[in-house]
């Protein structure tokens, strides 16, 4: 009975459950158009809200943009004053200011560099040397006043340098230090019609070229007229001193008696005859050396076989002086010279140190090889040469111990001769020595 009853039961809550499930199914089903039209019309709405807030954010944005195009263009075309000044909130504010401070920093950066450069205009125009600045194509890029009135009309900025200056000597110059990358210097004769300059040329950080013109002819006038003079007097020396020192050995070697006082006389008259036509030939040969009139006849020498002879001209001086003469090792390798201007340079190094060296010591020339060029050196085993004197061992009439010079018979000149005879060679002198240590003489030749 219990178990009907509750089956019963159970099946009318079974119905019951059932017809509330239908009842509900038809309720949200009648329900659910509404539904539907009311999120459409949500969606719209949303949608729509979203478009103007994009297109409100969108023109925002374009128009920050904008701004910073408008400035980068200002910029570019040279308009330091640009400024975005726009008063905004955020990391675009940063930016701004950022933007702005760093114009405000270029402007004044690039006037403090436009007052630099009117500053140095105005000083090389101020100079009366020419001033030219050239590309690495040798086309002009700059020119002062001095340059335009040296070649008589105005300079334009890109007109190529030789329409101006035509000179092979001075487009030389230009052309080395464009493929050196180094200074350098040359005197030019007659680069701007009959005047002589010395031209300086140095690299420029871009690959060009600086050149400074320095108008010299009047230095040179004088310089001439200082070696004509010395040439003519020492020429004009030459036949009195000649006929005096004749005279005074005559009288000396005649059969007529010469009391001991007279005698006496007549050999300080020959020796400082003798010393008087020395220092003439020197000047000769200085004068000669300096104005480059004598042109060098450079061929391809031995440099061993030049040192040898050297030495050999002097084994009998060296002899009478017990002192040795010693050959050192020397390089193969051949040099442009001309061989009788070398010997001239070797027999005064040679003769300087016989004359300084001391009893029983040697005197050694030699030669090394360098990368672009050979080193000759003439060493002896004197008292040395104070480093005071060092630097102006080479000048003419420059004596570090007068009274033994004039007790030798030095003039003063022989190294002053040696320093421009290898300079005409291209080469470099120079002097090593300490107290008591000796003297080292060293000059440079270029490799045949």
């Amino acid at each position: 009975m219990r178990g009907r009853i509750f089956l019963k039961a159970m099946a009318a809550f079974a119905v019951v459950i059932l017809a509330m499930a239908f009842s509900i199914y038809f309720a949200v089903r009648n329900h659910s158009k509404e539904i539907d039209g009311a999120l459409l019309r949500g969606s719209l709405l949303a949608l729509l809200l979203a478009g103007v807030l994009a297109l409100l954010i969108a023109r925002t944005v374009s128009t920050g943009l904008q701004r910073f195009i408008s400035f980068a263009e200002q910029l570019s075309q040279g308009d330091l004053k640009a400024r975005i000044g726009e008063n905004q909130d955020g990391e675009i504010a940063q930016v701004t200011a950022a933007l702005d401070h760093s114009a405000l920093r270029l402007e004044e950066s690039f006037t403090a560099l436009k007052e630099s450069r009117a500053q140095l205009e105005v000083f090389l125009n101020s100079m009366n040397d020419g001033v030219i600045a050239v590309s690495p194509d040798l086309k002009v890029l700059w020119a002062n006043h001095a340059m335009a009135d040296l070649v008589h009309h105005p300079v334009r900025v890109g007109t190529p340098v030789i329409e101006l200056v035509r000179h092979p000597d001075f487009l030389n110059a230009l052309q080395t230090v464009l493929a050196t990358g180094r200074r350098e210097s040359t005197i030019v004769p007659a680069l701007l019609g009959t005047k002589a300059f010395s031209v300086t040329a140095e690299p420029l950080p871009d690959g060009g070229v600086v050149s400074v013109l320095r108008d010299i002819s009047e230095i040179e006038r004088v310089e001439k007229t200082r070696r004509d003079f010395i040439a003519n007097v020492s020429h004009e020396l030459r036949t009195p001193l000649t006929s005096i020192r004749g005279y005074a050995e005559t009288l000396l070697d005649s059969e007529e008696p010469v009391n001991g006082n007279t005698r006496e006389f007549l050999q300080v008259i020959r020796r400082n005859a003798e010393r008087m036509g020395r220092l003439t030939e020197d000047l000769l040969v200085l004068a000669r050396v300096e104005s480059g009139e004598e042109k060098l006849d450079l061929q391809p020498c031995l440099p061993k076989k030049m040192l040898e002879e050297s030495a050999g001209a002097f084994q009998e001086s060296a002899r009478s002086a017990d002192v040795q003469i010693f050959v050192d090792t020397v390089p193969d390798m051949p040099v442009m010279a001309d061989s009788y201007a070398i010997q001239q340079v070797l027999a005064n190094l040679v003769s300087n140190a016989l004359r300084y060296a001391e009893n029983g010591k040697s005197v050694v020339v030699g030669a090394k090889e360098q990368r672009t060029h050979v080193e000759f050196f003439v060493r002896d085993a004197g008292p040395g040469i104070p480093s005071e004197h060092l630097p102006r061992i080479f000048e003419r009439f420059y004596r570090v111990d007068k009274a033994r010079s004039r007790e030798t018979g030095g003039t003063g000149l022989g190294l002053a001769i040696v320093k421009h005879i290898v300079l005409n060679h291209g080469g470099t002198v120079r002097v090593e020595s300490a107290i008591g240590h000796g003297s080292t003489f060293f000059f440079t030749l270029a490799k045949a």
